[in-house]
C-alpha cells in the first residue's frame, strides 16, 4: 500500500505493499464521489464498554462530527445517554440508513471483520475498534474491499495519543537519550476477579494478548518499525481464568532489545516505560489519565485534559535525575484526524495497511507461544 499514491494515509517507511501476503501491491484513493465537504454524520455499532466509554464521548467532543445513531441491545441505556440520537436494534438496521457518512465499530472481537465488510458494501467508511479483526487474513480482505470501493478504513489505535507514550516518542526523535538500546513496555493492572464478559471467555479474540498486545505492539512499531522476530509466552493465571490474563513479549531488533509485559495480577505495578540508550536512560510511572477521566464521564476539552501528573524521570551521562514532562495526551485528535481526512482530503491517522501489520505481529506472537520459540517477521512485512 504505497501512502504516496493514497488520500487516506500518511507517507509511511512501514507500509508500501503486502509483500509475501499478497499477489500484488494495493492501493488506496478515497473516490471523489466518497468525499464530504459538510457535516460527518457517524453511526456507532455497540454500546459496550468501548462504544460508550471511548467511542460515543470523543464523537461528540469533535467540531464537524455528528453522532446521529447507535446500534445497541439495550436502547434504554443508550437513551439516558444520548438522548437525542436515534437508536437502531441491529446493525442491518444502522447500516441502511442514508444519512450515515461514517460507521464505527465497537463491538466484540469476532464481530469486527463481518461487520466492516457489511459496512463498506453498504458505501459507509468505517473506523474499526482494535483489535482490527481476528487474522490478518481478514483484516487484508477489509484493506483490498476499501480499496476497491475507494472508501476510508481506519483502525482505533488510540494509544498514539496517551501522554506517556506522546512524551518517549519526542525524547527519541529529540535525540536525547543517544541510541536506543532497551525498551520495555508495560501495562499491568490488577483484576483478581474474572468478569462473566466476552473478553474473559473463551471466544476467539479473547485474551488479554488481543486486548493489550495490538496497543503496545502499534506503540512500538511506530518508535522503531518492525521486528526481525517476535517471541511470546502467554499464561491464563487467575483463579478461574478462561483465557490469557498474563503475556510477555521478546522483539528482536537490530540494535535493540524490546519487552511487552501485561498481567491483570499486579496490585503493585512498577514502571509503564522503562528506556535505556547510549546517552542516559528515562523512566515512566503510571497509565495516562484519559481513560479514567472518561469512565469518570469526564469530556475532552478542558485546559486539563490529557495532562499526566506522574512526570517521568530521565537520567543524562551526568547522571543527575531530572523530571521530564511530555505534552497532554488527546485521543480526541484521532477523530478530528478522520473528519479531516473525510472531509478535507487529509491523511487518515491510522491507514487500515497499519494494523494489518500488527495483526500478523499478534498472530506471530501466538504461533510463538504455541510452537515455544522465536517467529520470523517476514522481510516483506516492512515492504
Amino acid at each position: 500500500l504505497c501512502a504516496r499514491r493514497m488520500r487516506d494515509t500518511r507517507p509511511d517507511r512501514h507500509c508500501r505493499g503486502f509483500g509475501v501476503y499478497s499477489r500484488r501491491p494495493y492501493h488506496v484513493r478515497i473516490a471523489p464521489e466518497n468525499m464530504m465537504t459538510k457535516t460527518l454524520k457517524v453511526g456507532l455499532l455497540g454500546f459496550g464498554y468501548a462504544g460508550s466509554t471511548f467511542h460515543a464521548p470523543l464523537l461528540r467532543a469533535v467540531d464537524g462530527i455528528e453522532l446521529v445513531a447507535v446500534a445497541s441491545s439495550r436502547p434504554e441505556q443508550v437513551a439516558a445517554v444520548l438522548p437525542n440520537v436515534q437508536v437502531h436494534a441491529s446493525p442491518e438496521a444502522l447500516l441502511m440508513a442514508p444519512d450515515i457518512d461514517l460507521v464505527v465499530i465497537a463491538t466484540p472481537n469476532d464481530s469486527h471483520f463481518p461487520l466492516a465488510e457489511a459496512a463498506l458494501r453498504a458505501g459507509k467508511h468505517v473506523v474499526v475498534d482494535k483489535p482490527f479483526t481476528l487474522t490478518a487474513a481478514e483484516a487484508k480482505q477489509l484493506v483490498e474491499l476499501a480499496g476497491r470501493l475507494g472508501l476510508l478504513l481506519s483502525v482505533f489505535h488510540n494509544r498514539r495519543w496517551d501522554a506517556d507514550f506522546l512524551a518517549i516518542q519526542q525524547l527519541i526523535a529529540d535525540g536525547l537519550l543517544g541510541r536506543v538500546v532497551h525498551f520495555e513496555s508495560h501495562f499491568d493492572r490488577y483484576r483478581p476477579q474474572v468478569r462473566q464478559r466476552w473478553r474473559e471467555s473463551t471466544n476467539a479474540g479473547a485474551g488479554l494478548w488481543y486486548d493489550l498486545g495490538p496497543h503496545l505492539l502499534d506503540q512500538v512499531v511506530q518508535l522503531f518499525g518492525l521486528p526481525q522476530a517476535i517471541l511470546l509466552e502467554k499464561a491464563a493465571l487467575r483463579d478461574g481464568a478462561l483465557s490469557d490474563d498474563w503475556f510477555h513479549a521478546l522483539l528482536r531488533y537490530p540494535d535493540k532489545r524490546v519487552m511487552l509485559h501485561g498481567s491483570a495480577l499486579v496490585a503493585d505495578a512498577g514502571p509503564r516505560f522503562i528506556i535505556h540508550g547510549t546517552q542516559g536512560s528515562f523512566s515512566k510511572y503510571g497509565l495516562d489519565p484519559q481513560e479514567e477521566a472518561l469512565k469518570a464521564g469526564g469530556m475532552p476539552g478542558s485546559a486539563a485534559w490529557g495532562r499526566d501528573g506522574l512526570p517521568g524521570r530521565l537520567v543524562l551521562a551526568d547522571g543527575v535525575p531530572r523530571e521530564h514532562v511530555g505534552p497532554a495526551g488527546d485521543y480526541t485528535r484521532y477523530y478530528s484526524s478522520v473528519r479531516d481526512a473525510l472531509l478535507h482530503g487529509a491523511a487518515n491517522p491510522v491507514p487500515a495497511m497499519q494494523a494489518w501489520q500488527i495483526m500478523v505481529l499478534l498472530e506471530l506472537g501466538w504461533l510463538s507461544a504455541d510452537q515455544q520459540h522465536w517467529q520470523t517477521v517476514p522481510a516483506a512485512l516492512a515492504c
